[in-house]
């Protein structure tokens, strides 16, 4: 290569990879996979190495990718926060481990390895034992603060436990890692899904979109937490520390959860017997794993080893590919949810990944379309976003023989041919979404009356999406309320349908008139209003008529309302249609009183936090929280020093040890019952 196309080749390169740093680190939208990513990386810095007068103080190699937000205060590290070269060969290690060894030719080595979770690198600074201050990595020098955002995550420590006898630093800086849970991430995209909003991507997008929420509430309610795996800054107290288990045994004494597992090792050998240990044992862990990290374990010999512009020389990742498969792409397909939103679905060509066959994988929206090229006849790779979702990661270019087509994004609904208008996401982290604007759109009905009768609303026995598809398709309900009109004579007529699961059905139907009111809201299927959201709303108004004639203002006052659903839910009742919709529920005679907001006023556990956790004798965990929140109280899934009660039955596990270390009460189920007053 000539230095002329070298240089040519050098700024393409630099330019693309700037792209893509700015939709990881800024957007939380990447691009290409990480993989991909790695190569076109790999692919600069050998350049650099052939053609040294190429580096310059700004290119990808020589600084850390990324940018603060405009939205946040700009905050400086008081040291760098530095990324780490990364490779996906275990002949890398190796060669990594003799490059160490080159610099310190005279000591011997001893390492540690980490599993690397794959979430949002962060910076948290104390003062005195208080934590003051929370940063992102941004470009490494200056982040973004999003302390408010920090302070929401449950196993983050205000303050910091001391021993008596010891002290802790004037400020230190600890660095680590935001992810969200795998479980919640999977909770949330349902909650997602069943508001009409978008699902995220993945669970490293997720917590990378909610640290830039700019409201501090909707982060308390999303799924997060933090590892803590080393310091940064450190000063005002004496330093005795020597190694990174030291360091990893100090901070988890200070009250830092620290890394779920880690290994001592001494040689490559032992390096690679821990890389492969790791990943048998990773897919256990509550967060996603995408590598393991590889640290020399002797702090003054890492500031011996040194550092490069962008990372140390002392540690590395080694990241483990993805299982991946390649699949021709035959067509797109449109769904059109029960809020009307458009999402485009990929029907591929079967093909076996992961554990099990692949023939449909979502694309999210048009914005995703666009931004990955992809054209239907495309060969396209994919792989389980998260190892559970199946996604479509891009198009193998190589393979285009210029017969695939791009596809139209429709400006009208496929399933009644009403105009779509395009809305932004409610929170600002969601790509923009096509819509349906025909409220009696057949699809929108469907999914409104499957909503309606789902176990997690009215749970009507039967109403699922096969029932949900023949009632409006023979035009016997056209909303929720017609459900109470049904009878036998009707669902007769459907095929298919017997005399004895009619019954059934119209028996559940009946049923479903007494339930809670929060169930009744949540049923409703108001944009935005999750099933959290309407017991907070059950919790703070008597009635479903109080709550129809609150003001936003009023609406924004309940806890866990903030301003974009309050003008959800006073949109949603202005509309003389929905108006009307009450009105023959009412004539049905559903429930539209709160019991919950009646018995807060004498109940003892109004607003006390329970978390539930093994097996109760008698109880099942839905039961005991049923019990629970229909007196006012919360259940939650995680113990802090904000829980009241934990109620433990065998095999209680983790959240009973949480407990007794917090000083959190302990019921069993008699305790439970007796406070319950049964």
């Amino acid at each position: 290569m000539t230095r002329a196309q070298a240089e040519k080749r050098h700024a393409e390169l630099a330019a693309e990879i700037r792209v893509h740093d700015e939709a990881y680190y800024v957007r939380a939208e990447p691009t290409i996979s990480d993989h991909e990513y790695d190569r076109l990386y790999r692919e600069l810095r050998e350049l650099e190495q052939k053609f040294p007068e190429l580096v310059t103080p700004d290119s990808p190699t020589q600084r850390v990718g990324g940018a603060p937000l405009t939205e946040f205060h700009p905050v400086q590290h008081l040291t760098p926060m530095l990324s780490l070269d990364n490779t996906y060969s275990q002949d890398e290690v190796r060669d990594f481990v003799n490059r160490v060894q080159r610099v310190l030719p005279s000591e011997t080595l001893d390492w540690v390895v980490e599993p690397k979770v794959d979430g949002v690198a962060i910076n948290l600074r104390y003062e005195r034992g208080v934590f003051t201050l929370g940063a992102t990595r941004g470009d490494g020098t200056t982040g973004d603060d999003i302390t408010a955002n920090l302070r929401t995550i449950r196993n983050l420590p205000m303050r910091l436990r001391v021993e008596k006898g010891s002290g802790l630093p004037d400020v230190m800086e600890v660095r680590g890692e935001v992810y969200m849970t795998r479980a919640g991430f999977q909770k949330l995209n349902k909650e997602r899904v069943a508001q009409g909003e978008e699902p995220f991507a993945n669970a490293r997008n997720s917590a990378a979109g909610s640290l830039k929420q700019l409201d501090s509430r909707i982060v308390a309610r999303r799924p997060l937490a933090l590892i803590i795996y080393g310091l940064g800054h450190v000063a005002g107290g004496e330093e005795t520390l020597k190694s990174h288990h030291e360091v990893l045994a100090w901070l988890k004494s200070l009250g830092f959860p620290g890394p779920e597992k880690k290994w001592h090792c001494r040689s490559a050998d032992e390096l690679i017997e821990a890389i492969e240990a790791l990943d048998k044992i990773r897919h256990d862990f509550a967060y996603e794993t995408d590598g393991a990290v590889i640290k020399l374990n002797s702090l003054p010999l890492r500031e011996r080893a040194g550092y490069t512009a962008k990372a140390p020389r002392w540690a590395m990742a080694y990241k483990y590919a993805a299982e991946q498969a390649e699949t021709k792409l035959k067509g797109i397909t449109i769904q059109v949810g029960r809020t009307g939103a458009l999402t485009p679905v990929a029907e591929l060509e079967p093909v076996f990944l992961a554990g099990s066959t692949i023939s449909r994988a979502t694309l999210h929206n048009e914005d995703e379309l666009r931004r990955k090229d992809i054209r239907i006849g495309d060969i396209v790779t994919i792989e389980k976003a998260g190892e559970v979702i199946p996604a479509v990661v891009g198009v193998v270019l190589t393979k285009r023989t210029g017969e695939e087509k791009p596809f139209d994004f429709p400006k009208h609904c496929p399933e009644c041919g009403s105009a779509v208008v395009k809305t932004t996401g409610a929170t600002g982290e969601a790509a923009a979404v096509w819509r349906c604007v025909n409220p009696d759109c057949p699809a929108q009905t469907r999914g409104r009356i499957e909503h309606w009768c789902s176990r997690g609303a009215m749970d009507i026995e039967g109403g699922g999406e096969v029932l949900a598809t023949q009632l409006t398709k023979n035009k016997l309900v056209r909303d929720v309320a017609d459900l109470y009109s049904l009878t036998m004579e009707k669902l007769l007529t459907i095929e298919r349908m017997g005399q004895k699961s009619a019954q059934n059905f119209l028996d559940a139907l009946e049923t479903s008139k007494k339930r809670e009111l929060w169930r009744l809201i949540f049923g409703l299927g108001i944009l935005h209003v999750g099933a959290g959201s309407a017991k907070a709303l059950a919790r703070s108004y008597s009635s479903l008529d109080e709550l129809a004639n609150a003001t936003i203002g009023q609406l924004t006052e309940t806890e866990d309302i903030g301003t974009v659903i309050a003008q959800s839910i006073h949109q949603w009742f202005g509309s003389s249609k929905n108006r009307e919709l009450i009105g023959r529920l009412r004539a049905a005679g559903l429930n539209f009183k709160s019991n919950t907001a009646a018995k807060m006023v004498r109940s003892a556990i109004a607003n006390k936090t329970f978390v539930l956790t093994g097996t109760l004798p008698n109880l099942k965990r839905e039961e005991a929280a049923a019990s629970i929140e229909a007196l006012g109280g919360k259940v939650s899934s995680s113990v802090s020093k904000k829980t009241d009660y934990v109620v433990a039955g065998e095999e209680a596990g983790s959240k009973l040890a949480k407990a007794q270390e917090l000083g959190v009460p302990v019921l069993d189920e008699a305790g439970l019952l007796k406070l319950l007053g049964k």
